[in-house]
C-alpha cells in the first residue's frame, strides 16, 4: 500500500475497532450511524488492502482473526488519543457548562467560598455547583467530586493541584479576656491561660511557635483550657465569648479582627504545625480538565490571590 492508500483507510481501521467493541455488524453499524451493508463493505475493503482476513463471519456470529485483533490492539490507543484531543479542542470552543461537584472544609467553605459562588454563577450561567462542606478528607474519585478545596501543604501524587493563596495561623482573644487575665508576652505564658484548641488526637495538646522574623528556636508549649472543638468557627465563637485565647486560621478570624472584636496575641511569633500554610484546589489527574473546572479554579485564584487581610489592632 502506498501512503495515500494507507491514509484513506484510517477510517476503515476505526470501523474495525468499533466492530470489535460492538461484537456484531448490526451493533457496530448502529454505533456509527451507517447501514450494515456499508459496514460490511468497509471491512471488506480493509481486508483487501491488508491482504489477510481480519474477520471470521458466520450466519450467527462474528469474530476477529488473529491479524484483525492485532490491528485493533495496535491502533486502539491512537484512536483514544484522537478522541481525547478532539474533546479538548471542542471544549475550548464552548462556554463552561454542566454540574461541578466541589468539596471544602466547613469553616473555609462557609466563610470564604460560599460568598464567591453567586458572582461565579452570574459569569457562568450554564454551570451548576453542588458544594459539600466536610472537614473529613473525602476520596474525590470514589465520591464523585470534581474539585476539592483544601487547607493543606501536601498534595497526593495522583492529583493535580492549583495554589489559590497563602494562609497563616493566628492567636486571638478579646480585649476583655486579656484585661482580666493578662496578655502573654512569650509562648511559655500560654501555659497559664485558657487555650481554645482544635480537637485532634493525642493526650497532651501542644502549640508550637517560631520567631516570626529572623531565626530562633522552635518553642512548644503544653496548653490547657475548658473547650476544644474540631471546627474553627466554634473556637472563634468561644473566643468572642471571652472563654480564652484561640489559635485560628486567618480566614476564620479575619472578619472579627477587622471589626475589632478580636485582637491578635504574640504577633512576634508564628504558629507552626497547627494548620496548613497554603490553600489548594485539587483533583485527581486526568489528561482532560473540563472547562467548568478550569473556570472555577481561575475564578478562585483571582478572588483569593491576596490571601486574607487581617490588619487590625494587636497586643
Amino acid at each position: 500500500m502506498n501512503i495515500l492508500k494507507s491514509e484513506a483507510l484510517w477510517s476503515h481501521v476505526h470501523w474495525l475497532g468499533t466492530l470489535a467493541a460492538a461484537g456484531s455488524f448490526t451493533a457496530a453499524a448502529q454505533r456509527l450511524g451507517v447501514s450494515k451493508a456499508a459496514m460490511s463493505q468497509r471491512i471488506a475493503a480493509l481486508e483487501q488492502a491488508a491482504g489477510v482476513p481480519l474477520v471470521r463471519r458466520t450466519t450467527r456470529s462474528m469474530q476477529l482473526t488473529e491479524a484483525g485483533q492485532q490491528l485493533v490492539d495496535a491502533t486502539r490507543g491512537a484512536f483514544e488519543q484522537i478522541a481525547h484531543s478532539l474533546a479538548n479542542v471542542k471544549d475550548l470552543a464552548q462556554a463552561p457548562r454542566g454540574l461541578l461537584r466541589v468539596t471544602a472544609p466547613v469553616a473555609l467553605g462557609r466563610q470564604q467560598i460560599v460568598p464567591l459562588v453567586p458572582e461565579f454563577l452570574r459569569q457562568n450561567p450554564e454551570v451548576r455547583i453542588e458544594l459539600e462542606l466536610a472537614d473529613r478528607l473525602v476520596s474525590l474519585a470514589q465520591d464523585g467530586f470534581d474539585v476539592a478545596i483544601r487547607h493543606s501543604d501536601t498534595v497526593p501524587e495522583t492529583h493535580v493541584a492549583w495554589a489559590l493563596c497563602e494562609t497563616q495561623t493566628l492567636l486571638v482573644a478579646t480585649r476583655a479576656y486579656l484585661k482580666m487575665h493578662g496578655t502573654p508576652a512569650a509562648p511559655a505564658d500560654l501555659a497559664e491561660h485558657a487555650c481554645l484548641r482544635y480537637l485532634r488526637g493525642g493526650s497532651t495538646p501542644t502549640w508550637a511557635f517560631e520567631p516570626a522574623k529572623g531565626r530562633g528556636e522552635r518553642v512548644a508549649v503544653a496548653v490547657r483550657g475548658g473547650f476544644a472543638a474540631n471546627n474553627s468557627e466554634a473556637l472563634r465563637e468561644a473566643a468572642l465569648g471571652g472563654a480564652g485565647i484561640a489559635l485560628l486560621p486567618d480566614f476564620t478570624a479575619q472578619r472579627d479582627l477587622l471589626a475589632g472584636k478580636l485582637v491578635r496575641v504574640l504577633t512576634a511569633w508564628r504558629s507552626t504545625g497547627a494548620f496548613g500554610v497554603n490553600i489548594h484546589a485539587m483533583r485527581p489527574y486526568t489528561p482532560h480538565v473540563p472547562r467548568a473546572v478550569q473556570a472555577w479554579v481561575t475564578y478562585l485564584r483571582a478572588c483569593l490571590q491576596g490571601g486574607f487581610a487581617v490588619d487590625a489592632a494587636r497586643v
